[in-house]
């Protein structure tokens, strides 16, 4: 879906910004330049990152116990 029509930023462009590194609101505007013009779409922007991370971080949580064995 897109987000911003201003510079044509798609939903999926967001969530792969922040795939590719991106750790912020800013940073993934900065790179994709999502509400840099009329601002307009900065809300859906905002909570699309929010949930991406917030989804990243929950993945990040359920991987950090490592796994135990048991020796046969």
């Amino acid at each position: 879906m897109y987000v911003c029509l201003c510079q044509g930023v798609t939903d999926g462009q967001l969530r792969e910004a922040i795939y590719e590194g991106c750790c912020s609101y800013r940073e993934v505007r900065e790179a994709t330049g999502v509400a840099s013009q009329c601002g307009k779409c900065a809300c859906v922007a905002k909570q699309v990152v929010r949930e991406t991370l917030g989804e990243l971080q929950t993945a990040q949580a359920a991987l950090a116990y490592p796994a135990s064995f048991a020796p046969a």
